[in-house]
């Protein structure tokens, strides 16, 4: 039994969660997917590839970033086709054909789909096939682990929304070993500048001398696992996410990735369709 899946069992098992165990419940898909000949709000076609959310797109448009069948565009209540040819930034996008990829992304590798600073990105892992998906979510470039890439705006916006509360379990090695006390705060909360956040659950491992914790965690915050050590004096040295959603890193190498299994891709379809 691999040490990821033991961290994930201790999580589900044992805990120092103040609260009553939260409750898992799943988003509901608003809208089906349109057949070809259905005309949708250009905002709505740049959400659903997975390139933003729809206000995101907004702006993109009235930033005359957009282009539909080679014409620059900026207003914002304009239709299109799921058959023309939408570009932005130059580049083609798509609500087509929907692919779900499960990476475990090293480290020194960007969660973007391009960098500025001409860094390895996570796209720039992938084959031709996949250059075209986007990450959900970020991982900072020190994190390494499990990270879904996919052009399903739709998904991506239900994973990422804070209200769903999205499991993530994390793997973290730490300078100093928590006292009670601090393990305490840890799920507490901690007062951060960006306001308070906490951790649902954690334990402490005992896989070796050094201080390892399994941390289970749904807030987005960036860098907050790294911050809330911060906080009270203490360094994550190594951090990686053994755990998206329900998506387990077990089986892939560093740098490797995979698309999701037909029964991953019902259990998720389920899971979007199930109302609160």
């Amino acid at each position: 039994m691999g040490s990821d899946y033991i961290i994930i069992t201790l999580l589900f098992c044992k805990n120092y969660d103040k609260e009553s165990p939260m409750k898992e419940t799943g988003p509901e898909r608003v809208e089906e997917d349109e057949d070809s000949s259905t005309e949708l709000r250009l905002n709505k076609y740049i959400a659903n590839a997975g390139l933003c959310s729809r206000r995101a797109a907004d702006k993109l448009i009235e930033g005359g970033r957009v282009k539909v069948n080679g014409k620059k565009v900026t207003g914002l209540g304009i239709k299109v086709l799921l058959s023309d040819k939408v570009q932005v930034d130059n580049s083609l996008i798509s609500t087509g054909e929907r692919f779900y990829v499960l990476l475990n992304k090293p480290r020194n590798v960007i969660c973007t789909k391009s960098d500025e600073k001409e860094r390895k990105t996570v796209i720039d892992i992938m084959p031709p096939k996949f250059k075209h998906l986007y990450p959900v979510g970020r991982l900072d470039r020190n994190t390494t682990g499990v990270i879904l890439l996919t052009n399903d705006g739709t998904l991506t916006q239900n994973l990422l929304h804070p209200i769903k509360k999205i499991k993530k379990i994390y793997k973290a090695k730490v300078a100093n070993q928590l006292t009670q006390e601090e393990l305490d705060r840890m799920v507490t909360g901690i007062t951060l500048e960006d306001g308070e956040s906490k951790f649902d659950k954690i334990v402490e491992l005992h896989e070796d001398n050094a201080f390892r914790y399994g941390i289970e965690i749904h807030s987005g915050k960036n860098r907050v696992i790294r911050r809330m050590f911060e906080a009270i004096d203490n360094e994550v040295l190594k951090l990686d996410r053994v755990m998206f959603h329900t998506f387990e890193k077990r089986g892939l190498q560093k740098g490797a990735f995979r698309e999701l299994t037909p029964k991953e891709l019902k259990g998720l379809d389920v899971y979007l369709r199930t109302k609160k």
